[in-house]
């Protein structure tokens, strides 16, 4: 890291599981990710929520880390939270000190997000949604995504592709966009 950097910023990349996290972190860090990823076995199947998930192999078990420079005073630090329903208290030490979260969402598995959406609304973390694109996964106007997911009209929806820089970068501005716009509306 530059010796110029003299602030970092944390956001968190959540979303059930098998959603995208590790990759989204993966094609947005600039130094090679942490990961801790392990093989998944029998005994997971019986605690994890499979479906939809068809042909993975790997799971996260504690998070991903990525670090991305956006100037040379400024670093953001990237943290994928595992998506299970069993690692939440370590997702909720995870949130601690993040300015805000990005949620990876997945059209075959909406009702899957109502859960980690719920987490950041009762810790009080801002965030926005965006829907991972999946090559078989069924597409559907925003409109419709809005009022599946139940989000506020200020909360931002967009799509991405997890696997491609451009696209994951387009959707971790629209969060930092957010973000930034609900400070500049906060009473001094």
């Amino acid at each position: 890291m530059r010796g110029t950097v003299r602030t970092a910023a944390k956001l968190v990349v959540v979303g059930h599981f098998g959603v995208g996290k590790t990759t989204f972190v993966g094609a947005l860090s600039e130094i090679r990710p942490l990961r801790t990823e392990e093989t998944m076995t029998q005994a997971g199947a019986h605690v994890d929520d499979l479906a939809g998930t068809d042909g993975k192999t790997t799971t996260t078990v504690a998070m991903d880390f990525g670090r991305l420079t956006l100037s040379d005073s400024l670093v953001l630090y990237l943290f994928g939270a595992p998506g299970q329903q069993r690692f939440t208290r370590l997702w909720l030490d995870m949130i601690q000190g993040a300015l805000g979260a990005l949620v990876l969402a997945d059209t075959r598995r909406l009702d899957h997000s109502f859960d980690v959406m719920g987490l950041l609304e009762e810790h009080g973390v801002p965030y926005a949604v965006a829907v991972n694109h999946f090559d078989d996964a069924p597409v559907f106007p925003e409109e419709e995504i809005r009022e599946a997911l139940d989000l506020l009209p200020e909360t931002p929806l967009v799509t991405c592709d997890a696997r491609d820089r451009v696209s994951a970068t387009r959707a971790l501005i629209t969060l930092v966009d957010h973000l930034h716009a609900r400070t500049a509306q906060e009473p001094l």
